[in-house]
């Protein structure tokens, strides 16, 4: 087979349907521009979690006068309503209705954290340092002109070893004698990183749309150019030339449409980590809290982009061909 002969009538199809075949080239790069950035949500997605989780902690606050004397006047409010109602009702006891947290209750529960195999690190917070933080981030507030350092409760923060398990300390501690309540952060931080993952499954949706829409340009194109060139290959077919001889051209064309759409696809990746994460617009150094992926992940996933690129059009124009192509 004649390389020449090939590249020629690669050139001369690409030529005949050069609107057909600008549309494919785009369909293929803005489907595999979406495909590629998928792949990278989800990098980053998983670069997320593994910072935030890690920064992710257990606080159990501690009772304090203020939360008792808030307990003994609703445990009597209940009281009173019931006993107006004539239900004579009961209920669960309400956290610290025995008091403030005591100096053993408060040393014991610190031990008993500090047992657990699941636990990295076990850090006091006094009511004093609680305002402290309190002040200086919620200080323009109007609510911080009213909080007193009495009302804020003395903490343990629980830095976890496996921050998923944090349901562990909450079973163990909430509704301890001097235990107020049991907080957890990961539940902020899984709604964050349910949001992401329901966009990159829409970007994938917007992706597989795309993607079957520059199919169907393929075979379409790849329809139309056999149509047009159906005397030269009739002519070649009387000549003796096989079947593989007379598709090679049309697969080739297909192929290099897509691998040029793959380029662009690459191109259109790299240009977003380029001026929309690390210049330009520079959300790296803007959003510092988020732990952005770098360029060691980018450019893993291009070989990927070019090899859909190039098989994905191909595979289609061979399958038209069988069907449209007679040979």
């Amino acid at each position: 087979m004649r390389a020449q002969f090939v590249m020629s009538e690669i050139g001369v199809g690409l030529r005949r349907n050069l609107t057909m075949t600008f549309a494919v080239i785009i369909s293929v790069a803005l489907s595999l521009a979406l495909f590629g950035g998928s792949l990278l949500m989800r990098d980053q997605v998983s670069a997320m979690k593994g910072y935030w989780y890690d920064k992710v902690n257990v606080t159990v606050y501690l009772c304090n006068k203020s939360d008792a004397q808030d307990a003994a006047e609703a445990a009597e409010a209940a009281k009173n309503d019931a006993a107006g109602s004539g239900g004579g009702g009961g209920g669960a006891g309400k956290a610290c209705a025995k008091g403030a947290v005591t100096p053993e209750q408060k040393q014991q529960i610190e031990a008993d954290l500090k047992k657990l195999d699941l636990v990295q690190k076990v850090t006091y917070e006094s009511s004093d340092e609680a305002y402290k933080h309190y002040k200086e981030r919620y200080g323009q507030t109007a609510l911080a002109s009213v909080v007193t350092p009495d009302q804020m409760p003395d903490s343990f923060r629980v830095k976890l070893k496996n921050p998923e398990k944090y349901q562990v300390i909450t079973s163990m501690f909430a509704g301890r004698d001097g235990v107020q309540s049991v907080a957890d952060q990961s539940s902020e931080v899984d709604n964050l990183f349910s949001l992401l993952g329901t966009l990159n499954w829409a970007a994938l949706g917007i992706m597989m749309i795309m993607l079957i829409v520059a199919l169907l340009l393929i075979v379409n194109t790849v329809r139309v150019s056999a149509f047009s060139r159906r005397r030269e290959t009739g002519i070649m077919r009387l000549v003796g030339a096989s079947g593989f001889y007379i598709q090679v051209p049309f697969i080739m064309e297909a192929a290099v449409a897509g691998l040029i759409g793959a380029a662009l696809a690459c191109v259109m990746l790299g240009a977003g980590q380029y001026f929309v994460i690390d210049h330009g617009v520079d959300l790296r150094h803007k959003l510092e809290l988020i732990n952005f992926i770098g360029w060691d992940s980018v450019l893993t996933k291009l070989p990927l982009v070019l090899v859909v690129g190039l098989l994905m059009p191909s595979l289609a124009a061979f399958v038209a061909l069988r069907k449209y192509l007679k040979v």
